[in-house]
């Protein structure tokens, strides 16, 4: 039967090893929650709705948005952005980076344990207490093996606080990429379409080119048959010239695109030359455009993501800051053998060992902690001020974004009867100055009616289709926010 004294001992050591055990389940500092975004409440719609728009639906916003342009180029385009773009291979070493950090911060929740072996040829010096005392003075060797283990007892959470806290680094960084995923996926887009916007005007410029050529020649006919005046000849020459003059800097265009898709593919200049060498007319417009509902648009983006995440770092270092107040428990150990002689360090005797618990308690630091917790609840504030930035800014693009796009249909509308007048207008003005019955400033009029009206709705067709890639941009479309 075990005495009272041994009962009384193991009863103790019990108390110490739950309490230890109640301990290691607290961690100071404020824990994280997710904060209101008040998304909840967007009206995804435009102010005014006009006749003809598409219609808006609360389906999901497709991650490869780009494929309702129906462009087998733009997709392909797309694609290989994503695999080869710079910007998102940077961002994929970042959070390499960041994911080794969160090793680091795991590794200070384990027991570390270092080997080591010394060895040394000594002697005392004739002089000195230790001879004086009858120690001897002749050199000898030391020999020395053993093992290190030391083991930080978190009883405070400082080390998990580190680790939630590089965890949400990885998550940040995660989002970083996410965000420039869908950045890539945008320019990429708007820069095609860009380009088949420039090589739709040349084209139209190549028209009016022959118009004009065409005037030209009607104008030297009529001149040498004395049914028209010189200033007639001399203006329409000068429109032929006029038109060849915007050809130029169209190309220049065409070429500067063309270089900015292959800067954002990875790949050097004129790479994309050849394949995007021939014009093609702008993609068609979907006849409907997702939005899905604007509770899910904090889940969509990954910019809100991203800075909520880093708000959740932020909090995690605050926790890491106050634990630093308190004090640090451990455990370290030492076994090994040591002797003078080489040939004994396998003997029992030779053995060494020590072992028991460490305490550090900090008294005075000048105010170090206290001013690196003030630094960090000031960065997590500022986390929180950024996360609210994010999300109304976010909520502003969004809204921008629908308004622009229903604005810019019924534009295009308008636009499209301008340019069906003025080809009509161009037509009866050519062939009433072919039969002397209209003068030559009717057809120039008309002419640069006609130029003027293409170049518009031209611009506008453009102009729409970067509208829509706004809005699946500003709708967070461009990563798959289920298979994150």
């Amino acid at each position: 039967m075990k005495s009272a004294s041994t009962l009384s001992r193991h009863g103790l050591q019990a108390s110490v090893a739950l309490c230890a055990a109640l301990l290691a389940g607290c961690a100071v500092g404020p824990d994280f929650t997710r904060p209101e975004n008040g998304l909840g409440d967007v009206v995804l719609a435009p102010r005014e709705m006009y006749e003809g728009s598409s219609a808006l639906s609360n389906v999901a916003v497709p991650s490869q948005w780009w494929k309702r342009f129906d462009d087998a180029l733009l997709a392909e385009l797309e694609t290989r952005a994503l695999a080869g773009n710079l910007d998102l291979q940077l961002a994929a070493e970042r959070i390499a980076q960041s994911r080794a950090q969160l090793g680091i911060a795991n590794a200070a929740l384990l027991p570390d344990l270092a080997g080591g072996a010394s060895y040394a040829r000594e002697g005392l010096s004739e002089h000195g207490k230790f001879v004086a005392l009858g120690a001897p003075s002749a050199p000898s060797d030391f020999w020395q093996l053993g093992f290190d283990a030391s083991w930080e007892i978190d009883l405070w959470g400082r080390a998990r606080r580190a680790r939630e806290g590089a965890a949400a680094s990885v998550e940040a960084t995660q989002y970083d990429r996410h965000a420039a995923q869908v950045a890539v996926s945008a320019e990429v887009a708007r820069t095609y379409l860009q380009l088949r916007g420039v090589q739709a005007q040349l084209d139209i410029a190549g028209q009016n080119l022959d118009l004009a050529d065409h005037v030209v020649r009607l104008a030297e006919s009529r001149e040498r048959n004395g049914v028209a005046t010189r200033f007639e000849t001399a203006s329409a020459r000068a429109q032929l010239a006029t038109i060849k003059a915007t050809i130029p800097e169209l190309a220049r265009q065409r070429n500067s695109l063309t270089n900015a898709l292959a800067l954002l593919l990875g790949e050097p200049p004129r790479a994309l030359d050849a394949q995007l060498r021939d014009a093609m007319p702008l993609p068609s417009l979907p006849l409907d455009v997702p939005t899905g509902v604007g509770s899910e648009l904090a889940r969509r983006r990954p910019d809100i993501l991203r800075a909520e995440a880093r708000l959740h770092a932020a909090t995690a270092a605050v926790g890491v800051a106050q634990a630093d107040f308190y004090p640090r428990i451990g455990l370290r150990g030492r076994i090994g053998v040591e002797a003078f002689e080489s040939g004994d360090l396998e003997s029992w005797d030779s053995r060494f060992f020590s072992v028991g618990p460490t305490v550090y308690l900090p008294i005075f630091q000048g105010g170090r902690l206290t001013q690196r917790l003030v630094l960090n609840e000031s960065r997590q504030r500022e986390a929180a001020l950024a996360y609210r930035q994010t999300v109304l800014g976010a909520w502003h693009e969004v809204d921008d974004a629908l308004d622009a796009w229903s604005a810019q249909q019924g534009e295009h509308a308008d636009l499209l009867a301008s340019h069906e007048q003025s080809a009509q207008a161009m037509h009866a003005a050519d062939r009433g100055y072919q039969q002397g019955a209209a003068d030559y400033l009717s057809v120039l009029t008309a002419q640069r009616s006609l130029l003027a009206s293409q170049t518009r709705l031209n611009d506008s067709a453009t102009h729409a289709a970067l509208v829509l890639v706004n809005l699946y941009k500003s709708l967070g479309g461009g990563w798959d926010a289920d298979g994150r």
